[in-house]
């Protein structure tokens, strides 16, 4: 047989989907699963949005431009600014989700063999972007006795080499919900304009933030317009994973203009979506006013439910719609695969993701999940009981 490409053989399996075969064969078994694992909002979509597909007056389905059609780039650099992120639509380029911005961003500003320094644990494809593109991640671990609390951000610094190219965040933070102050996000900056860096910002949950916070982005901050690249996504903003719409945003002209060549390679971004996406930003603002005070509301039921169960810790999150809990088991991935193929409270069970995933370095997390709170708020109750139960019975 041929022999397949080492890159191929180190992709790393996604900690969140890898177990869907067992939850497929526990729902043919007609166990209801209450899927904790992955980041699938149950609000809907934006009325707006979905008009926009139903009424489109579209004959023929076109491609669009390769960066996006000119239109939606001029409504997105209207968000923007509204946020005080003062960019143009020529600084966007319109991805296939932000996945895809992802890997314009890693493939425009890495070669092979370069470093980019990454908090964990992260958002688990970074690791699948990192090797697909050639990258080294270079982690600075927080832990989840201080509720993920970065270190000082000047230790960031001292793991900075000649291969370092930049520094990524994500900001809030999935699976930890880390909310960046501005005096972080500052200090970050003066890091990488003195290193000569560039500092991608992982911003799609930035209207998900809690308790009378708010989101300061790196492009808000003076000076950062060689170094700064924001990742967005409409998929959790106005809960439409599905149309697999995200964008990069640079106010560095040659970061544009590289990024368009992996644009161009893929010819376009889906046309529906965009008309969708573009639709969404018409969304009234009382749609997330009543979508973050939802979310709030899950989250300090989800956080005080976890914290009765004995042996379990879990961090408090200041933003996005996940948290991640420590649990009195040797071995999550186990405990994980156990919950679907042989555990049930009255036919139900509950979905989780394994944390291990969401680490680089090697060993961290064994005895941790991450929880989406994307159920409604009876659902995370019941899951949590679930979730007791079956630690109670497990045979660790």
């Amino acid at each position: 047989m041929p022999k397949l490409s080492e890159k191929g053989v180190n992709m790393p399996e996604s900690p969140i989907r890898k177990l869907v075969p067992y939850a497929e064969k526990a729902a043919k078994a007609n166990k209801k699963i209450y899927h904790l694992n992955i980041g699938q909002p149950d609000i809907q979509s934006p009325k707006v949005a979905m008009d926009a597909i139903s009424q489109h007056g579209v004959e023929i389905l076109a491609y669009s431009r390769s960066e996006g059609s000119e239109q939606y780039r001029e409504k997105l650099a209207k968000y923007y600014q509204s946020n005080n992120i003062m960019v143009s639509a020529n600084d966007i380029i319109v991805t296939t989700g932000g996945s895809e911005a992802l890997l314009f961003a890693m493939g425009t500003i890495c070669d092979a063999g370069d470093q980019v320094i990454i908090p964990e644990p992260f958002y688990a494809n970074y690791n699948g972007f990192a090797t697909a593109s050639g990258v080294e991640i270079v982690p600075v671990i927080s832990k989840i006795e201080n509720n993920f609390a970065l270190p000082p951000i000047e230790e960031f610094e001292q793991l900075i080499t000649p291969r370092t190219k930049a520094i990524l965040i994500c900001n809030p933070g999935n699976p930890t919900g880390y909310l960046y102050s501005k005096e972080e996000i500052a200090t970050l900056a003066r890091i990488v304009k003195k290193h000569d860096l560039f500092l991608v910002a992982d911003e799609v949950y930035r209207e998900f933030v809690y308790d009378g916070q708010s989101h300061y982005s790196i492009l808000e901050e003076p000076g950062m317009e060689p170094h700064g690249i924001i990742i967005d996504s409409v998929s959790k903003r106005y809960s439409m994973c599905g149309a697999r719409v995200g964008c990069l945003v640079s106010k560095n002209r040659q970061v544009i203009s590289t990024a368009l060549k992996f644009a161009q390679a893929r010819l376009s971004p889906p046309t529906f979506a965009q008309i969708a996406s573009e639709a969404a930003l018409d969304t009234p603002a009382s749609y997330f006013e009543e979508v973050i005070a939802e979310y709030q509301e899950r989250r300090n039921i989800l956080v005080e439910e976890l914290q009765k169960i004995p042996g379990v810790t879990v961090g408090r999150p200041k933003g996005a719609f996940y948290c991640i809990a420590e649990l009195p088991v040797a071995n999550s991935d186990d405990f994980a695969r156990w919950l679907l193929e042989h555990f049930d409270l009255n036919g139900e069970t509950v979905m989780v993701a394994p944390a291990g995933g969401f680490y680089s370095s090697p060993g961290e997390g064994q005895n941790q999940v991450r929880i989406a709170y994307v159920l409604n708020k009876e659902s995370l109750i019941r899951a949590v009981k679930i979730l007791e139960k079956a630690l109670a019975e497990y045979p660790s």
